[in-house]
């Protein structure tokens, strides 16, 4: 009996130890194949995220640092206390290694306190569907200001840029078009930068608008009918003047009695604006001149028989 009981102990502790090997043997073997399939998922994961827009601006860094150094010692020295290091941590902090589909206005606030500065009166200059004609008037007479002549839209206009929560944390392939996600890097932004912007008007303001465009010169969808007009203070800002132009050679579409400058008077009179619309603004439509000398709208007097 004695050696019977010895036996049976001895199958057991046998019984026992195999099945402890087997065991740590299986799970040696599951840590192995997680260590080997998980960067592959990773890999695929990362190679499905194919956006519609184009990637991040190749030398992002340096683009952003080198406008910011030329806008706050060249352009406006005034603002040379900006630092422009932690202006370009903040941006980076906002996207870098986060879902390019997830991006809050939170995280974009750190930037737009460390990069806001004053907007002087009268000087605020909004715009629709007028991005070149805006511009070279901007750089003609610097006494208006568009979101892209502040720092923060100097910056950022034309510059790309979303994040990957796979290393190395910005994607330069591709980024998410609002149509495929409106929380993307981009659109986040610009709304933010444009509240900003609305905000720190005050005096008269002028909103340029294209009156060659087929579907109206004002819609409601765009940044200025659906963020700056609504961000407008009346108790700062105390007249709108609207400059419709139209392309030379262009169609005329609209005139400042047409529909939908006659909706944009309406939002503006209900929110205590004083309103002046002008079709083709003179010193404007001169700008356009430099192209068409020819063209009878550019005849800088007229003679009559």
């Amino acid at each position: 009996m004695p050696f019977q009981q010895g036996s049976a102990r001895t199958r057991q502790r046998t019984v026992l130890l195999v099945g402890m090997v087997v065991l740590l043997a299986a799970l040696v073997l599951a840590v192995v194949l997680a260590s080997i399939l998980t960067p592959r998922k990773q890999e695929a994961g990362s190679k499905m995220l194919k956006w519609k827009d184009r990637g991040t601006t190749k030398n992002l860094q340096e683009v952003i640092l080198g406008r910011c150094y030329s806008y706050v010692m060249a352009r406006y020295p005034e603002l040379g206390d900006k630092d422009c290091l932690k202006i370009w941590e903040s941006l980076k902090h906002a996207f870098i290694y986060k879902n390019p589909c997830n991006i809050t206005s939170e995280d974009y606030q750190p930037l737009m306190e460390l990069a806001s500065h004053p907007i002087p009166c009268n000087q605020s200059l909004f715009w629709s569907k007028t991005n070149d004609l805006v511009h070279r008037y901007t750089k003609s007479n610097q006494n208006f200001l568009t979101l892209e002549d502040t720092l923060l839209g100097y910056m950022a206009d034309r510059v790309s840029w979303c994040g990957d929560p796979s290393a190395p944390g910005i994607n330069y392939e591709s980024c998410p078009k609002r149509s495929e996600c409106e929380s993307n890097p981009s659109s986040v932004f610009w709304k933010m930068a444009s509240k900003m912007f609305a905000e720190a008007a005050c005096g008269v303001v002028q909103v340029m608008l294209n009156g060659s465009v087929e579907a109206g010169a004002f819609r409601n969808s765009s940044i200025f009918g659906s963020i700056e007009i609504f961000n407008l203070n009346p108790d700062k800002v105390s007249a709108v003047h609207i400059w419709l132009m139209h392309d030379i050679n262009g169609p005329q579409s609209e005139s400042c009695s047409g529909h939908s400058i006659k909706r944009l008077k309406s939002i503006l009179e209900e929110r205590n604006f004083k309103i002046t619309c002008e079709d083709n603004y003179r010193p404007v439509q001169l700008l356009q001149c430099v192209h068409n000398p020819d063209h009878t709208d550019c005849r800088l007097c007229t003679t009559t028989t």
